[in-house]
């Protein structure tokens, strides 16, 4: 039998699907662009996919039993998800690991607890894989923040419980292949809450040069973001996931990584060290003293 992970190119997909073949188990990736797909992951298969495309659906799920199911950031509407989700029930699939956020329990108005809620209704064996903010939105989003020496991020001194995208996928690719797991909750972070000053401040220490916390306010953040090009709806976005950091609602940290692989989450020194070549200035050559 086959586990299906959708939103396999993402963040977390793309490293479930790794880890599960990593484990021998047949795994096939769900993609919209399937042939940009087969290039960048080991998956025993790869076929198109669309929430919003029915059509999509049934070679998806052929010979499927477990679901990795991933909310595209970009799909505002939860119907399509559970609509999938029934399909999914309705053809054999007996295991669903659904990816979701820190705290979407006490969020009711949250999509993820809209999908977890359906979920729960289902006679599917379902795990919820709660994380905190990924620690690979710095190189996705605060990439060149960090080279230029100066983060600009609207968190106050609020703390935030960091996490690997890799811890994610590990406990997501346990909750798939291993008994024990129906039926919970996990959420998933890093071993301690850091402000951005005190992160600032790891990437000083392993990068060797001086990287400070501009720590602005949020209307100079959402105007300078937008002014740098970032979509005002993405502006948004951040604004408010950074805003709950600012209020002090974001820095929970847990000791489920522990509990579901007997070992400690990827630290944020960790991180930044495995990443130390993704952060790295780039310098222009030096001019040849030569003549001709």
């Amino acid at each position: 039998m086959t586990v299906l992970v959708t939103g396999a190119t993402g963040t977390v997909g793309s490293r479930v699907v790794a880890a599960l073949a990593a484990a021998d188990e047949p795994v096939r990736a769900a993609a919209r662009d399937p042939d940009a797909a087969r290039e960048s992951l080991d998956a025993d298969a790869v076929v198109t996919f669309d929430f919003e495309k029915p059509e999509t659906w049934g070679d998806a799920l052929d010979g499927v039993d477990r679901l990795f199911l991933v909310r595209p950031p970009q799909l505002s509407r939860v119907g399509a998800i559970t609509d999938f989700v029934d399909a999914a029930e309705r053809v054999g699939v007996d295991t669903v690991v659904v990816l979701s956020v820190l705290g979407a329990e006490k969020n009711p108005l949250l999509p993820h607890r809209r999908i977890e809620r359906h979920v729960e209704g289902t006679g599917l064996d379902w795990t919820f894989v709660r994380a905190s903010f990924f620690m690979q939105n710095f190189l996705e989003e605060h990439r060149e923040e960090v080279r230029d020496g100066v983060l600009f991020v609207p968190a106050g001194e609020g703390e935030t419980s960091f996490v690997d995208a890799r811890d994610v996928a590990d406990v997501a690719a346990a909750a798939l292949t291993e008994p024990g797991h129906a039926g919970r909750a996990y959420d998933v972070t890093c071993p301690e809450a850091l402000t951005y000053d005190e992160v600032a401040a790891v990437f000083s220490d392993v990068l060797g040069r001086p990287v400070t916390d501009a720590n602005p306010s949020l209307p100079e953040f959402v105007w300078e973001t937008y002014r740098r090009g970032t979509p005002l709806g993405k502006v948004l976005v951040m604004s408010a996931i950074y805003t709950t950091a600012r209020f002090g609602l974001a820095g929970r940290v847990t000791d489920d990584v522990r509990d579901v692989l007997g070992r400690s989450p990827v630290d944020f020194p960790t991180f930044v060290k495995d990443h130390a070549n993704d952060f790295a200035v780039e310098r222009s050559p030096a001019p040849s003293n030569s003549r001709n």
